[in-house]
């Protein structure tokens, strides 16, 4: 592994091998498992991610849109791909690149039927996704007999699987409320193969689901945040590796005086003599402007360095005071011991956010 000489996001192949088979070992061996490679694989590298998966033999991917999978078929990968949000106006990429879509109104299933017949194509696998309490997307349990009777006789397109997402299974006082999605689910399903007549695929769980809920996991499981290396919870992500770390250098050092001020809008004042250093990264990489004055912090040798001042687009400074450094010294923002999910807590977001927040612009350095 090279020394650190400039903003990088190093990603561990290994890690993501090690977080794959501690899920896939909490499900039955029969059950598939679909991997959510969407936002650049969490902010990682799409492809790269997709390749190591289908070395190991994932049965699925999922993407939120089109153009997303389009990059994954261009890069060789063949494993069926899941598109959880298509627009009708990307149907013809989609088609010509055999991804399928995850239909969830009568508007999307409509026009996706049209687009079928127009194209002549034959068992064309599609998806049907029914709300149970997320209220985002997906059909009504009220809907099914009229989608049933919507896709008889189609030959252009194949069901392959009904699906639903859970809204809240990380949250132990929420259980009441998760175990009557899975019974609507449950309903929906039994409801559907009845009419329909066919039975097809079904999955529900989430990576928080797979961990609290396996009783649950139907036919597939889905995995996003957690094949990157975090379950939502403290005791399950002693279980699983961080995928990414975010590394950068120290580019200068200053001292700063009693009542002299760091960054823009003099956000920042010192109380004593300080020493700060500068770094080269800032909002445009995604570490956003809520991170500053004293809002996250990074680590410098092992040692703690408060982000101090406003977060600049290419920039941002911290306080090490105190801490042996100098300038060129390699600086963790996030990575295997202060995780992104600790840097998120400080500014009260979410890993999520922070992962899929760091630019593209960054350069990406793979280890496996």
């Amino acid at each position: 592994m090279p020394t650190t000489k400039e903003t990088i996001l190093e990603i561990n192949l290994s890690h993501l091998e090690h977080n794959y088979n501690y899920l896939k070992a909490l499900i039955k061996p029969e059950t598939k498992f679909l991997g959510v490679v969407k936002a650049f694989a969490y902010g990682s590298d799409a492809v790269k991610v997709a390749i190591k998966l289908e070395s190991l033999g994932i049965d699925y991917f999922a993407v939120a849109y089109t153009s997303e999978g389009v990059m994954l078929r261009e890069a060789g990968i063949e494993t069926p791909i899941l598109v959880l949000h298509p627009q009708a106006v990307n149907f013809d990429l989609l088609t010509l690149h055999h991804l399928e879509p995850n239909l969830y109104s009568f508007r999307i299933l409509k026009k996706f039927l049209d687009h079928a017949k127009q194209h002549r194509l034959k068992k064309y696998p599609i998806h049907l996704k029914f709300n149970t309490g997320l209220n985002r997307l997906g059909f009504a349990k009220e809907d099914i007999t009229a989608i049933v009777k919507s896709i008889t006789n189609r030959n252009e397109i194949n069901v392959v699987s009904l699906l639903s997402h859970l809204a809240a299974t990380e949250d132990v006082n929420e259980k009441e409320f998760t175990q009557s999605q899975i019974e609507s689910f449950t309903k929906i399903t039994n409801e559907f193969e009845l009419i329909h007549g066919n039975v097809v695929l079904k999955h529900l769980l989430n990576t928080s689901g797979i961990l609290n809920y396996s009783e649950a996991q139907f036919d597939m499981v889905r995995s996003g945040i957690g094949i990157y290396g975090f379950g939502n919870d403290a005791k399950f992500d002693k279980a699983l590796k961080p995928i990414a770390s975010l590394k950068t250098i120290i580019s200068q050092l200053h001292t700063i005086k009693p009542g002299e001020s760091v960054g823009y809008n003099r956000a920042y004042k010192a109380k004593k003599m300080q020493v700060t250093a500068t770094l080269p990264l800032g909002h445009a990489d995604g570490i956003g402007r809520h991170f500053g004055n004293g809002a996250g912090y990074v680590t410098i040798h092992g040692h703690k360095a408060e982000i101090v001042g406003n977060v600049c687009m290419d920039m941002i400074m911290v306080d090490v005071t105190g801490i042996e450094c100098k300038e060129g010294d390699e600086v963790i923002i996030f990575g295997e011991l202060n995780t992104a999910e600790m840097l998120a807590a400080s500014s009260n977001t979410i890993s999520y956010e922070l992962l899929t927040g760091i630019s593209q612009r960054v350069k990406r350095y793979f280890i496996d």
